[in-house]
């Protein structure tokens, strides 16, 4: 299967929160949508899959780093899901306390 990832979307997809935040310091939309998720949708997903694959514990860098450089914690994906849907979908604790603090600012 062909990547079909912008630069921004693939360093979410590989969690690469340092990456992720060099592209959004160069100016990179922090709402940008690719294959029908934002940026923040699919650092939250990214997350939760990750942690439930693996066992391991949640993380919350590239959810952080988005939100840090201006990401709308309200805005929802083109299916509608908005980030606050899937971090309470995967019990994403860390990514629920944070997408509060944005969205009561």
């Amino acid at each position: 299967m062909e990547n079909t990832w912008t630069p921004a979307h693939q360093a979410v997809e590989s969690e690469d929160a340092q990456t992720l935040a060099q592209l959004l310091a160069k100016g990179v939309d922090p709402d940008e949508v690719c294959d029908n998720m934002t940026l923040l949708t699919h650092a939250i997903d990214m997350e939760g899959d990750g942690a439930l694959q693996s066992g391991s514990p949640l993380t919350v860098h590239t959810t952080a780093v988005l939100l840090a450089f201006g990401a709308d914690p309200l805005l929802p994906d083109p299916d509608g899901q908005t980030p606050m849907d899937l971090a309470l979908h995967y019990d994403h604790d860390l990514a629920v306390k944070l997408l509060q603090r944005h969205i009561s600012e």
